[in-house]
């Protein structure tokens, strides 16, 4: 019977270094990390799980090619193009520029060809954008507060706080027949270079305002909103829409009627994460998703500490980035969905309108807009 070598005493030594060393490679990074979360005091709240517990809603027609499909406008001149205001009249959408101007596009059958104009500089971000009564613009500027812009482009302050907490985040607006402007303050606590703590945190900041031009009163209409955002009065004038970015929902808010000074339901388990809301005086109302719907940000949305690893990573490495089929919802006036336009490799669309036979589209950051011939590419019913 042959012997067994002895085994070598230097291998066996090599080997037992080789595995500590890897379970050191291992242990120690997951024991930075939970040093760090036991340390760290960034405390995300618990949010109200009813609302990730569905599958998102079914839309009858899609188009999942819009970004594919659609010119760009004012490449490189529309830095963060965020709202669309469409003057009828004088056919120019005015929109907010990241680098603070509120821009005027000429819109031509070539897009290409569509020409921006610097026009008024509000020294701040602009983000909502609405046409007055008056032919002056109304603006929702994040830094700033809400602004009026006359016709000759000269800029005023109406108001920068209420009930004596200052707006962080003035985000959206729209204005009443009676001129009766609203809008909404996202949140009085993070300001908009940091509105990923707002949704991380998980506690309602946001706040949904009004603003009478007449006795210069600003009134808080709804508090303890979760990252309040779009806001659209109703063609009928009886209520307006709001909503709330991280919820996936518009809710009604009631201005007219019985009802007044209440709160309903509107449409809600959107199929992502909804930014402005607009209306195309044909019927529909237009939802910019600045994220569609993704199990990742469900689960971290369900799971505090999940939000707080990602504060973690965000603070130290950056988090990971996994926005994608960013687009727009059309619903009718009952808020029932018509059409779902997207595009896997678009994240943070801020707004959408349909305007003759295009839908044009903004963005929080990239340089341009973007217009798709709804003619040629409608969305397809998925039956």
């Amino acid at each position: 019977m042959a012997k067994s070598k002895p085994s070598d005493p230097n291998t066996t030594r090599k080997s037992s270094s080789w595995s500590l060393a890897l379970l050191i490679s291992i242990l120690t990074p997951v024991a930075a990390a939970i040093f760090l979360y036991q340390l760290d005091s960034f405390d995300p709240a618990s949010l109200p799980t009813h609302v990730f517990s569905q599958e998102p809603m079914s839309v009858p027609r899609i188009n999942s090619r819009l970004l594919h499909e659609s010119e760009m406008i004012g490449l490189g001149k529309l830095l963060g193009p965020e709202d669309i205001a469409y003057d009828t009249n004088s056919h120019l959408i005015y929109t907010g520029c990241a680098d603070g101007w509120i821009k005027k596009v000429t819109l031509n059958d070539s897009a290409v060809n569509s020409v921006v104009h610097d026009w008024a500089f509000t020294g701040g971000r602009p983000l909502g954008v609405v046409l007055g009564r008056a032919g002056e613009v109304l603006v929702a500027d994040a830094d700033k507060g809400l602004l009026e812009i006359s016709e000759d482009g000269v800029v005023k302050l109406l108001t920068d706080e209420a009930e004596g907490i200052g707006f962080k985040l003035t985000d959206a607006i729209d204005v009443a027949v009676d001129g009766m402007i609203y809008f909404t303050d996202a949140s009085y606590k993070y300001s908009l270079k940091d509105f990923i703590w707002d949704i991380l945190e998980g506690r309602p900041h946001g706040r949904l305002l009004s603003f009478d031009p007449s006795t210069q009163e600003t009134k808080v209409l709804v508090r303890d909103l979760y990252f309040a955002n779009g806001v659209v009065v109703s063609p009928d004038q009886t209520f307006l829409i709001f909503c709330e970015t991280f919820m996936k929902r518009c809710s009604k808010y009631y201005i007219q009627g019985e009802r007044k000074g209440s709160v309903d339901k509107f449409i809600d388990n959107l199929p992502g994460m909804p930014d402005n809301i607009l209306y195309d005086g044909e019927g529909h109302y237009w939802i910019g998703l600045a994220t569609g719907y993704n199990d990742l940000w469900d689960l971290a949305l369900k799971y505090p500490s999940i939000r707080k690893i990602m504060a973690i990573m965000e603070r130290f490495i950056g988090r990971p980035e996994f926005e994608k089929n960013g687009g727009v919802l059309a619903i009718d006036l009952e808020g029932k969905p018509i059409a779902h336009y997207y595009d896997p490799k678009l994240s943070l669309v801020s707004s959408g309108i349909k305007i003759d036979k295009y839908l044009y589209c903004g963005f929080v950051v990239k340089p341009y807009m973007i217009r798709l011939d709804l003619d040629q590419h409608a969305a397809r019913t998925t039956l």
